[in-house]
């Protein structure tokens, strides 16, 4: 340890009876102390201090690190590990320092930009660029790892005036679409046609200019619209207007019309905020965006704070971005908070949890990530052991830059999370992604989701009937809709999710909202559905086309069979599963719908092989349940709505999305009002805050 003497003395100034105190500042010293007159200018050396403070047998109380205003440039990780730990009752804080504005950047700033002089690299650019584009050296900011073009984790990106610029494309928006498919092996999946070899036809005579580029990729949906994958090309061919890839080979194959766009390519960078890395010679090229360059950074670390094994450590008020990879990770210990921050512009996600207890991400905003949010996964399913992690009132919203599927704003896996009162909108792809057992979904706001995508829903589960005990209550699901292949869902059980409760949600404009696929034991109850298209939706997938997934020896009974469903405790708190056997279980048997209302667009999309197996119940359907104001999307009901006569329960609407606390300061301006309405109404996104104090 660099710094391992700390004197007695030392320790009473930042020490108080309530415990101790650490400053760091941007003009503060290593060798100082550590006190607020003589701060330190590092969190590493911080770190050190606190370690050793933790480690003095006669010291007590909580230990603050308070950071001062100003952007801090991490040289490295600031690791967290068991000795860094506090307690339930005395906890370790690092957070900023009187609601200064704190920046955590794993990034380096960029400069020495000049005019490009190079005529060869002026011949490859569009002459529209020629006079725009300026080229720096990226060495001479201290880079020399280039990471990589499309690995998750390792890709280096470019930052300017807080936000991500563009990675040299074309088309400049939307998608390119395959004329056909070439490739010579031909493959049909679900009676649709394809080809499992990456070769197609192109129209148009832009990928001409590319011949010569060293490393040009495509980002495409290359059969399926929910399936996503970025692929080098190996070869193109203007003479048959053909792009062969290299493999591996997308895992579903390709086929005709489908959608793609090329990436990595100077000879299109061609518009503001583009921008194009010759990692042979270290020179980056850019075309700044129209407000200028104020600020132009590169991604370096890939995370900025990890926590392993680390105890009762709260993360609070800071600006986290800049990131190749994840910004905070946590695994196993307990108790870790990260809450009132800022997180944007990172590579991967905002947080991730594994393994541990008791970790909650609270009142963030998290934006711009290059893939998910918030991953929370821990818990035993074997003997059903919750681990009790949650993300709680935050704001997350354009989210999954790069890998545009299955990079959820919040993910769980395990058994028993939360996620709660959260502010979801703004993405390709899904919004809430579920495996495992028991956790609780509520009060969330969700919209504008699924927006680039098909055969998708904003919440998703599927494929396992023991992944059961799962809660879907009191979350608002407005405007979603997706435009690819079979389009999107709000709750989506896929393939055969069972023993899941969607209970007291309000659905507006969403789809199909209430989607059964093939599932057993699941409760839809006391919902409000209004213009979705159809309000709920059940089938009997598992005695048709996915029979070969639920026959026995299949990937559902391999499932079934890695759990212990027979005995306690899983057999006594999921009596169904337990007998699911001796039933006939590709059936969707056992299913609710009871209580519901449903008006305007469609009530019910039922397969005639599911209806044995539903049970209908107190439905107000098509009829004037008398809203207090619909018009304003207040769905609560007036003291003389029918549906009070057939059970119907309040939803408390009120208390859905975010609200402010001791780590959410503000609501965003997009926020919906207290009476239960919204104030969305299709708005653009408003900009993140600043973090909380």
């Amino acid at each position: 340890m660099k710094h391992s003497i700390l004197t007695m003395a030392a320790w009473l100034c930042v020490a108080t009876a309530a415990g101790a105190d650490f400053y760091v500042a941007t003009d503060g010293n290593d060798d100082h102390p550590g006190t607020e007159a003589q701060p330190f200018a590092t969190l590493q050396r911080a770190r050190d201090a606190v370690r050793q403070w933790l480690a003095a047998a006669d010291t007590g109380g909580p230990v603050t690190v308070q950071v001062r205003g100003g952007v801090y440039e991490l040289p490295e990780t600031l690791a967290l590990t068991a000795e860094d730990s506090g307690t339930q009752d005395a906890p370790v804080v690092w957070r900023n320092h009187a609601s200064e504005r704190v920046a955590l950047s794993g990034g380096r700033r960029v400069g020495g930009f000049e005019r490009v002089t190079d005529q060869d690299i002026l011949q490859r650019l569009p002459e529209t660029a020629r006079g725009n584009v300026l080229q720096a050296d990226v060495r001479a900011a201290g880079i020399v790892d280039f990471g990589e073009v499309a690995a998750a984790g390792k890709r280096i990106e470019l930052f300017c005036n807080d936000r991500p610029m563009t990675l040299a494309r074309w088309p400049n928006e939307g998608f390119a679409r395959i004329v056909d498919v070439t490739g010579g092996k031909p493959i049909k999946i679900h009676g649709i046609p394809g080809d499992a070899i990456g070769k197609f036809v192109y129209a148009e005579d832009q990928p001409a200019r590319w011949i010569g580029e060293p490393d040009v990729w495509l980002s495409g949906y290359w059969f399926w619209d929910w399936s996503d994958g970025r692929q080098h090309v190996r070869s193109i061919d203007p003479a048959t207007r053909t792009i062969e890839l290299e493999p591996p080979d997308h895992n579903y194959g390709y086929r005709k019309g489908q959608r793609y766009y090329a990436f990595n390519v100077l000879a299109e960078l061609d518009s503001p905020g583009e921008w194009y890395l010759d990692r042979q010679r270290g020179l980056l090229y850019f075309w700044p965006p129209e407000d200028g360059l104020d600020d132009a950074v590169l991604s370096v670390l890939p995370t900025l704070i990890s926590l392993k094994h680390a105890s009762w450590i709260t993360v609070r008020g800071l600006l986290l971005e800049n990131t190749r990879a994840t910004a905070v990770t946590i695994a196993e210990g307990e108790g870790v908070r990260v809450g009132g921050c800022l997180v944007r512009n990172v590579g991967g996600g905002g947080v991730a949890i594994s393994g541990g207890a008791n970790h909650g991400v609270i009142g963030c905003d998290i934006t711009q990530t290059g893939e998910g949010g918030v991953s929370l996964h821990g818990g035993d399913r074997a003997t059903l052991t919750p681990a009790g992690h949650f993300a709680e009132n935050n704001h997350i919203h354009h989210y999954a830059r790069l890998q545009r599927t299955y990079r959820p704003a919040v993910g769980l896996g395990g058994v028993g999370n939360r996620v709660s009162h959260n502010l979801i909108h703004d993405a390709p792809h899904n919004a809430i992604q579920l495996s495992g057992n028991e956790h609780v979904i509520d009060f969330n706001e969700i919209h504008r989701v699924c927006q680039e995508t098909g055969d998708v829903g904003a919440y998703y589960m599927g494929r396992d009937w023991t992944m059961r005990g799962n809660r879907i209550r009191h979350n608002y699901f407005h405007e979603i809709s997706g435009p690819g292949l079979h389009g999107a869902m709000a709750v989506y059980l896929d393939d055969a999710a069972s023993g899941t409760t969607v209970v007291g949600n309000v659905f507006y404009r969403a789809s199909r909202a209430a989607f059964i696929g093939g599932g057993r034991d699941n409760v839809i109850e006391n919902n409000v559905f209004v213009e979705c298209r159809p309000s709920v939706h059940v089938d009997a997938r598992g005695l048709g086309w996915m029979h070969a997934t639920v026959a026995p020896g299949g990937l559902m009974h391999q499932r079934l069979a890695a759990m212990p469903y027979q005995q306690p405790p899983w057999s006594t708190r999921y009596p169904e599963l337990a007998r699911i056997l001796e039933e006939n279980p590709p059936a969707p048997h056992g299913n609710r719908v009871v209580r519901n209302i449903s008006v305007g667009g469609t009530w019910l999309n039922l397969e005639k092989a599911a209806e044995p197996g539903v049970t209908f119940e107190n439905n107000l359907v098509d009829q004037d349940p008398h809203f207090v104001d619909a018009d304003q999307r207040n769905f609560q009901l007036r003291p003389d709505s029918p549906a009070w006569q057939l059970g119907f329960q309040k939803i408390p609407v009120e208390q859905i999305g975010l609200r402010e606390d001791e780590w959410r300061q503000a609501r965003p301006a997009e926020r919906r009002p207290r009476d239960g309405t919204s104030a969305t109404r299709g708005r653009a996104a408003s900009p993140a805050p600043t973090p909380a104090s």
